[in-house]
Parts: structure tokens; C-alpha cells; sequence
């Protein structure tokens, strides 16, 4: 057992020398009250990192699918009010949130008569 302490010692002697003196050091040696509360705080901090993060990746099963909680979170309208049409296309986007309608509806029915969709008028798509 003598030797496995010496050992021990020459192994710590030869870290000391190549490293310094702190990283033999008792970590106890320089805790105190300010530490311990700081690093409750990451603590703390890193838990409500770690929750966002499951939110994100945890699933609910809908319809027999297993869909991201995230993706249901969102108030995305995808679906077209005047052609009915679902658009997966990002640029539609934009015409969904300025016109109520899809790329190519406001390309049919909005470019060039701004002013009368705006006043609430909407093709009527049934007799077609």
C-alpha cells in the first residue's frame, strides 16, 4: 500500500510541475457562500435552457404522427382563403400575411387592384 501512495505522490508532484499548483488543489480549499450561490444560479439558468430545449424536440402524437410540439405552437395559416389550395411555398408567406391569399391568387385576382381587395371584395370562386 506504501508504494501505491508514493506513487500517488510523485504522480501529483510531476502534475503540479506541469501544470501549477491549483489543479492538485482541493476544490473545497477556495469555495465560499458567493460560489455556492452563483453557481445555483447557472444552476437554475441551465435547467430552464434545458426545458426550452425539450419543448423543442419533444413530440405529440396526432392522427397516428408523431409532430414536434414546436410545430404546434405555431398560428401559421398555410391554407389559402380564396383557392383553398395548402401552400408549402415560404414566398407565400408574405401574401398570406399582407393579402389573406397565396402568390398566385394575388398574382390573378390582387396585382394591379390593390385598393379594391383591401375595401373587402373577393372573387367568386364557386361558378368557376
Amino acid at each position: 500500500m506504501k508504494k501505491n501512495l508514493n506513487e500517488i505522490a510523485a504522480i501529483e508532484k510531476a502534475i503540479k510541475q506541469k501544470y501549477g499548483d491549483d489543479t492538485i488543489q482541493n476544490p473545497k480549499a477556495t469555495w465560499d457562500e458567493d460560489k455556492e450561490q452563483e453557481y445555483l444560479e447557472q444552476l437554475k439558468t441551465q435547467y430552464k435552457q434545458d426545458l426550452k430545449k425539450r419543448d423543442k424536440v419533444e413530440k405529440t402524437e396526432i392522427d397516428g404522427f408523431f409532430v414536434p410540439k414546436q410545430l404546434l405552437n405555431r398560428d401559421s395559416n398555410r391554407i389559402c382563403p380564396v383557392c383553398k389550395i395548402y401552400s408549402f411555398e415560404i414566398k407565400d408567406d408574405l401574401y398570406m400575411h399582407k393579402f389573406e391569399c397565396c402568390l398566385k391568387c394575388y398574382t390573378q385576382w390582387v396585382e394591379d387592384r390593390e385598393e379594391r381587395w383591401k375595401t373587402g371584395w373577393r372573387p367568386n370562386l364557386k361558378d368557376e
